[in-house]
């Protein structure tokens, strides 16, 4: 089954078992549809000039060859074509990104608020970013994945996690049909994230660079995420909904195992 990522209701998450990753070139645009893309970036970019026209990977469509084994397509692009999403009746663009899912060792997950020097100022997320195209000649795969979402995780956190020791736990498709890839990281103790994070935090400042994260909250249920306030990507939601599941299937099965 072939799907065009057009956008969902809803964030749909998959459980995806083998992933392969298939490069083709990226949707054609009529002079009319370029010139309105580069009209809506340029007014982007005076209204908030963090944004910057990097490289970038484009989702064109995905397919499951078996039962938890997905094809991803994607194209290179750059970010300015994310602008095309406000032009009407230009090609749907969806982005790739990756995240990492870093629970504690009483049972919360970390979440990051993005800092004023990017793209969405107050918004809460997991630590991560988009995923951008590898060179020339070198492949877009799983270790690549891995490799990026444990450099976005000390990059943004200060924790740092081999790319061996993160595990695929689940695709999202969200929003303008964006897939997220999540990996989850090795327990660690609450303190220590903290204790990172400042670290890392204040390492960037002295430095003169404001970090990408300027608050850090750990958290166990969708409640607990709403109280935080402010907005979040739209797949933090049931992520933490599916997480919480995750903690009380694995303590039900312990108290089981215990009681035999």
């Amino acid at each position: 089954m072939t799907e065009h990522l057009l956008q969902p209701s809803g964030v749909d998450l998959l459980h995806v078992h083998r992933l392969r990753f298939a490069e083709g070139a990226p949707s054609s645009l009529s002079p009319e549809e370029r010139q309105a893309m580069n009209r809506v970036w340029d007014e982007a970019v005076q209204a908030n000039p963090s944004l910057f026209d990097g490289p970038a990977v484009a989702c064109t469509r995905l397919h499951w060859e078996d039962p938890g084994s997905l094809v991803i397509f994607w194209a290179r692009a750059t970010y300015r074509y994310r602008a095309l999403r406000r032009v009407p009746g230009a090609p749907s663009v969806s982005s790739m990104f990756v995240c990492v899912v870093q629970p504690t060792d009483d049972g919360r997950l970390l979440v990051g608020r993005m800092s004023s020097s990017t793209a969405a100022p107050g918004r809460w997320q997991l630590p991560g970013g988009s995923i951008e195209p590898p060179p020339q000649g070198e492949l877009l795969d799983l270790a690549a994945l891995r490799s990026h979402a444990a450099r976005e995780l000390v990059e943004e956190t200060g924790v740092d996690t081999p790319p061996e020791d993160l595990n695929l736990w689940l695709v999202t498709r969200g929003e303008h049909g964006n897939v997220g890839f999540l990996f989850q990281a090795p327990v660690r103790p609450a303190q220590l994230l903290h204790q990172r994070f400042a670290a890392q935090t204040a390492s960037e400042r002295t430095l003169g660079r404001e970090p990408e994260l300027d608050q850090i909250a750990l958290v166990r249920s969708p409640a607990e995420l709403a109280g935080l306030g402010n907005s979040h990507v739209d797949y933090l939601d049931p992520v933490v909904h599916r997480y919480a599941e995750t903690v009380v299937t694995d303590q039900r099965l312990t108290t089981s195992t215990d009681l035999r």
